[in-house]
């Protein structure tokens, strides 16, 4: 029973990145209906934050209170990580390859890393390094290496990608010290709607969703978009952080390119390049070195 209690939190992490590994998927799907982008993101945190503040009151109404001292933490968490992180990725979508823009997104680890030793004093093993260096060598190969020059824009973007990323483990678990996670993913999406509302307003996505043939059939897949890509994930890897070291659960997090390469390959019939297959195996392989025990001591 113990054993199976340790493995909870890594598997909430990697089930949260299987289901983000869906994204392009929907992505794909409403682009190709006229949506850009930042539409799409604009539909799944709005969706995503009304799922969860209906989530929140039929579960336990009495988890809306937040104290007034804890409100700064929260705003963070809306708007400096998943809001942030939401533009500066698509923007670097836009400015950069888009296998460069995966692979600056995947430094969100060493951010966390370096971070979870700073500010929670988590150990700097040998075992973590290891595995980290694994885990974003396979992210590169999954991506694939693109070549042709970088702006230094985008070079900026795709960091603040990966950095605002990052600041969801950081903020996350300072708030689960305090709140429920289904507090902390109500509250991050209810902001980040809000943000995005000034980026992209309603006026905006209404003439889509008419346009579309039929509309009802483009807000049930909206729905379902903000359930399988936003909701479900979130709250999955808000659980799992509860249990597992922000710098383990970032690290486990990269099997979400593993997902989104067999997801292409299944849904897309995208080639599975030999470079790809080693990446998957090297993130397989550090999320196995993550898991199990050293046979001398187990590492923190």
């Amino acid at each position: 029973m113990k054993s199976n209690k340790r493995f909870l939190g890594p598997l909430l992490v990697m089930l949260a990145g299987v289901f983000w590994g869906s994204m392009g998927i929907f992505v794909r799907t409403m682009t190709s209906w006229g949506f850009s982008s930042i539409q799409v993101t604009a539909v799944r945190l709005t969706i995503g934050a009304v799922l969860f503040l209906l989530l929140l009151l039929i579960r336990s109404p009495k988890d809306l209170r937040i104290r007034l001292r804890d409100v700064p933490l929260f705003l963070a968490l809306g708007v400096i990580s998943i809001l942030f992180f939401t533009i500066c990725y698509f923007t670097a979508i836009t400015m950069l390859p888009l296998s460069t823009a995966a692979i600056l997104l995947y430094t969100s680890p060493i951010w966390v890393m370096l971070m979870s030793v700073l500010f929670f004093h988590e150990k700097f093993t040998s075992r973590k390094l290891l595995a980290l260096a694994m885990a974003f060598g396979g992210c590169i190969l999954v991506s694939g290496i693109s070549g042709g020059s970088i702006s230094l824009a985008g070079l900026f973007f795709g960091l603040g990608s990966g950095f605002g990323y990052a600041l969801y483990s950081i903020f996350g678990t300072v708030a689960l010290r305090r709140y429920s996670p289904f507090n902390v993913t109500t509250y991050a999406f209810l902001i980040a709607a809000v943000g995005i509302q000034f980026i992209c307003p309603p006026t905006e996505l209404l003439p889509l969703f008419a346009a579309a043939s039929p509309p009802s059939k483009a807000v049930l897949f909206a729905i379902v978009m903000a359930l399988v890509t936003a909701v479900t994930p979130y709250l999955l890897y808000t659980l799992g952080l509860a249990r597992v070291e922000a710098s383990r659960a970032a690290i486990l997090a990269t099997v979400e390119p593993l997902v989104a390469t067999l997801f292409g390959v299944l849904v897309f019939s995208e080639p599975l390049t030999l470079s790809s297959l080693l990446g998957i195996l090297l993130i397989l392989a550090a999320i196995v070195l993550l898991n199990t025990k050293s046979p001398l001591k187990q590492e923190g």
